[in-house]
């Protein structure tokens, strides 16, 4: 134990942590991608996707609270090892040491808070923890019967009446560009951290970074985009407005099982 203690606290067993716990996040943020592109399908298809996740409460509580340990763990070490570095050199440079690195890697911390900051949003958003913050109304009240004829959570609905509010859409914009920014450096030292540089596999391991990171800022902008744009869902939203309340019109009890996963 006093072995995994003192690997911990040197720099380079933070940067293990800080590659492995980036790499679970990655992954999580590609099948959530994953996930959330079933809004192009049928509002079944999406629907039916949440009321499995939320029919697996363990799994589910599970997950998030993973990912939760891990957010808090990658962003605990990224400010040990920036401290750390900062107490190597107590002097600044005269001038900014710009060669041999990329810019991204100079606002990894930054861009590292804007992105926490996001999912606390989006957690809010699209749950009942503050209904009042979309814009629309309450999400709660919104329902939808799958094909076997139970009722559900209408996720359909709260997504394309989510994202049909102009400063929704380019908040969830701003935010994807600077994960963009993350990736795009972040992958590529992940590697770094486990020894996979050198001039073999780093030029491969940059493409991969580059690809990666466009293709997930691709992915995520398309959805709010598409829905704005009333291209995706716009005749459902109009069917479903009707349903939403103020969020200070819902009794608590009467919301009760209701909000979004």
């Amino acid at each position: 134990m006093s072995s995994i203690s003192s690997l911990y606290k040197s720099s380079l067993g933070q940067k293990y942590v800080m590659a492995a716990s980036g790499t679970l996040l990655f992954l999580f943020v590609v099948g959530h991608l994953v996930g959330n592109l079933q809004v192009f399908g049928s509002p079944e298809l999406i629907n039916t996707y949440a009321h499995f996740l939320k029919s697996k409460p363990l799994l589910l509580w599970g997950v998030r609270l993973g990912l939760l340990a891990l957010v808090a763990l990658h962003v605990i070490t990224a400010v040990q090892l920036s401290l750390a570095n900062k107490a190597a050199r107590p002097v600044e440079y005269a001038k900014p040491p710009t060669y041999g690195s990329a810019w991204q890697s100079r606002y990894m911390l930054g861009t590292g808070s804007v992105i926490a900051a996001f999912v606390v949003y989006h957690l809010a958003h699209f749950t009942a923890l503050l209904p009042g913050i979309n814009g629309v109304g309450d999400f709660r009240t919104l329902e939808a019967t799958l094909p076997g004829g139970e009722k559900t959570h209408d996720v359909y609905a709260m997504i394309v009446l989510g994202f049909q509010v102009w400063w929704v859409t380019l908040f969830y914009l701003v935010a994807q560009a600077v994960l963009f920014i993350h990736l795009g450096h972040g992958l590529a030292s992940m590697f770094q951290s486990l020894g996979f540089r050198n001039h073999i596999w780093w030029p491969r391991i940059q493409l991969f970074a580059k690809v990666a990171s466009i293709a997930i800022f691709i992915g995520y902008a398309l959805i709010p985009v598409s829905i704005y744009l009333r291209v995706v869902g716009a005749d459902y939203a109009e069917t479903k407005r009707f349903e939403l309340k103020p969020a200070a019109l819902v009794e608590p009890a009467a919301a009760t099982g209701k909000e979004a996963k």
